[in-house]
């Protein structure tokens, strides 16, 4: 199950441990980004670069930027801009 801690407009979504345990959240995190309003900016931080989850916000038509930010954290940041996402 996916874990979002919502402030205001933005989307925390925190899968480190999830995919440390093995498990692939890529799909459920779509699946969210997808049912959230035009405007909202989200936030996820990874154990990895996760270029498949990247070209997948690109594929939605969301700007993604990922930072590393320190040992297995990298944070991936988009905004959703059109509601067909």
């Amino acid at each position: 199950m996916l874990d979002v801690k919502l402030e205001g407009n933005k989307a925390i979504i925190d899968v480190r441990e999830n995919i440390k345990r093995g498990e692939h959240p890529r799909g459920e995190i779509l699946d969210y980004v997808k049912q959230t309003p035009a405007g909202t900016i989200f936030e996820i931080h990874l154990p990895l670069y996760a270029q498949p989850l990247i070209n997948a916000l690109s594929a939605l038509g969301m700007n993604a930027i990922i930072n590393e930010l320190g040992p297995e954290h990298y944070r991936i940041m988009a905004v959703k801009i059109n509601e067909e996402a």
